[in-house]
């Protein structure tokens, strides 16, 4: 059933990206996650999960690689374009007092998880709890920039994407050497993920942040490093049902926060279904093969597109570029439907309206 409560908040705080308010002030998005999101702060950390080299960035513009997991853009680039903001620059290639901090920051890092010791065998990687501190300290160099009302007020009004636990399960939970899968049966693993993100959503909350907005995990169970798994290629069912349990948990939770933390506007962006249908239905959208890599890197182990990888011909039809990550194309019929669901909803059919802003009642309330 839809938690019709979670959609209103959703279109509420997707709305203050655009605008805010009569002053027309471009609300600043700050970016938590992991390869899905992030776009370069690997490349300044001695790790394994690097996407630094071709055939990454192949389809971006200039061609070269950037540090993102994929041949072109990222989910976030594609929707802060739609809405004409920029898309944020990786925290690790900014100076600590960079006045770019103030128009927002990605702390995304590839190989990073919700648990910390999730992506350990990367050897370096900015776990949720580093970006968190890593805001902290980006929250500081503001106090200093703008004095302490000025920045407390950035903060409350800026908006938080945040995107994890893929890693708490694909490299984590769902590898048969690693502790987690061993020690824990997945009831005790999913509710230590919740408890832990819990924790995690209350210190974003006491450095500032109110309006945030978590994205769901996908039928990682279909992609094609679990698909390997299985003697016929299929989806592994199992894997995708304890995504979407954790996907009800912490929902749950979102909602728990939201009445229990001050002023906190939490929203729980599902895209489970829509991930799914674009690869049980690709030609519906456009692509032919759902079920394998462009890169042609299918193992249950690794799965980057190296150098020496064979690509397919034609890159825009499918729906995975690695192991792990969607190409460009994918990301593009993604944002567009993410995009579609958030904004057009909200509005009638009129013709293209003027850019979203965030309804005056909710502006009003206090941070």
């Amino acid at each position: 059933m839809v938690n019709l409560g979670q959609v209103i908040l959703g279109f509420l705080i997707i709305g203050t990206v655009v605008s805010v308010g009569s002053a027309g002030e471009q609300v600043v998005t700050y970016v938590f996650g992991d390869s899905l999101t992030e776009v370069g702060n690997n490349n300044y950390l001695q790790s394994l999960a690097k996407s630094n080299f071709p055939f990454y960035g192949i389809d971006y513009e200039g061609g070269r690689a950037t540090g993102r997991f994929t041949n072109g853009r990222t989910i976030g680039d594609i929707i802060s374009a739609k809405l004409g903001v920029q898309s944020p620059p990786p925290y690790l290639s900014l100076a600590p007092n960079d006045d770019a901090i103030l128009k927002g920051v990605n702390y995304a890092s590839g190989g990073a998880g919700i648990l910390n010791d999730t992506g350990l065998y990367f050897i370096q990687r900015m776990t949720f709890d580093d970006q968190i501190k890593s805001f902290e300290k980006t929250k500081e160099a503001i106090k200093a920039k703008i004095g302490q009302e000025a920045a407390e007020k950035h903060v409350n009004q800026a908006v938080y994407f945040i995107g994890m636990g893929s890693n708490d399960y694909v490299n984590n939970f769902l590898q048969p050497f690693l502790a987690a899968g061993q020690q824990y049966t997945h009831d005790e693993f999913v509710e230590l993920l919740t408890s832990t993100l819990g924790e995690q959503f209350t210190n974003l909350h006491q450095l500032g942040a109110r309006k945030m907005v978590f994205h769901g995990l996908g039928p990682l169970g279909c992609i094609p490093s679990q698909r390997v798994k299985s003697t016929r290629g299929i989806c592994l069912k199992q894997v995708n049902l304890w995504v979407q349990e954790f996907n009800s948990k912490v929902e749950k939770l979102v909602a728990t926060l939201n009445k229990h933390l001050p002023y906190a506007q939490i929203a729980f962006a599902d895209t489970y279904p829509i991930v799914l249908d674009l690869i049980e239905n690709p030609t519906a959208y456009g692509f032919k093969i759902s079920n394998t890599s462009c890169c042609n890197v299918d193992t249950s182990v690794g799965g980057l597109c190296l150098p020496n990888s064979n690509l397919c011909k034609n890159r825009t039809e499918y729906v995975f570029w690695d192991a792990f990550h969607p190409t460009d194309a994918a990301n593009a019929v993604l944002a567009d439907e993410i995009f579609n669901t958030l904004f057009h909803q909200t509005s009638s059919s009129a013709p293209a309206p003027a850019p979203a802003t965030f309804p005056r009642k909710f502006l009003s309330r206090k941070t």
